[in-house]
């Protein structure tokens, strides 16, 4: 009743007064369904376990009696659906225990709040160290693709970083990793998955990304490699000028 619905409303107030001040983590481990899926997508990121976990405003049962579609959970709201098409949640892992670990993972890039500097680690890679790889990853001919991951991989600290929504909108990568120590999300296109072209979804994915990091203190490295905005009436009819002008303005 109302009461239930005031709950949400004080959970949700919560979630906003909190953005942009602490880092908000989400792990969906099992259903959530109806209001109780706004509060995980008011947060930063939303980690869900694969097979268990399911994310929908209206179950199979309502989608079929209103629209006559039938659906699964799974094919409706489960892991795979969201961190490939939707892009609701960054990452679907296989268990519990690599959910906990993965936040872990990603608590260890950013400050604890927004007063505070990203944080650095101990770098025992050489700052003299040279990324002979970056000589040949490259191809001479403009129109043969190539992978982003095996540059970012050659320049951050140990080859390591944390990619975000790695399965969704793959024409562009969010990443974190470190440079001498120091915390940075790389934002950086994706020659191997569509030339690396913005569209939609791209957009939508780095504005977010870069919108994060800028509220949390965290240095943005932005590799350039593309052919501009994806044209079609697809594009226009979703609104790409609005979504690409959000990653405009996430960066100024």
């Amino acid at each position: 009743g109302v009461n239930a619905l005031a709950g949400y409303a004080n959970i949700f107030q919560r979630n906003v007064m909190s953005s942009g001040v602490i880092p908000q983590i989400s792990a969906i481990f099992g259903p959530c369904a109806g209001g109780a899926v706004y509060s995980p997508a008011l947060t930063d990121f939303i980690i869900m376990k694969k097979e268990t976990s399911n994310m929908f405003l209206t179950g199979p049962k309502v989608v079929k009696t209103v629209t006559g579609e039938d659906v699964t959970q799974e094919q409706l709201g489960g892991a795979t659906m969201h961190t490939t098409k939707s892009g609701v949640a960054q990452f679907a892992v296989d268990t519990e225990e690599e959910g906990i670990e993965l936040i872990r993972k990603l608590i260890s890039y950013m400050p604890q709040n927004n007063m505070e500097d990203a944080p650095l680690a101990v770098c025992n890679d050489s700052i003299t160290r040279l990324g002979d790889s970056l000589n040949d990853i490259i191809p001479d001919n403009a129109n043969k693709p190539y992978d982003m991951a095996e540059v970012i991989r050659a320049i951050v600290d140990n080859g390591e970083y944390l990619e975000s929504a790695p399965g969704y909108a793959k024409n562009i990568i969010t990443c974190f990793a470190r440079f001498n120590g120091q915390s940075v999300g790389i934002v950086a296109n994706q020659p191997k998955f569509m030339a690396g072209v913005l569209d939609i979804n791209a957009s939508r994915k780095a504005a977010r990304f870069i919108r994060f990091c800028d509220a949390f203190n965290i240095p943005i490295v932005t590799l350039v490699d593309v052919p501009g905005f994806l044209p079609g009436t697809t594009q226009e009819y979703g609104g790409v000028i609005t979504h690409g002008a959000k990653l405009l303005f996430a960066y100024c």
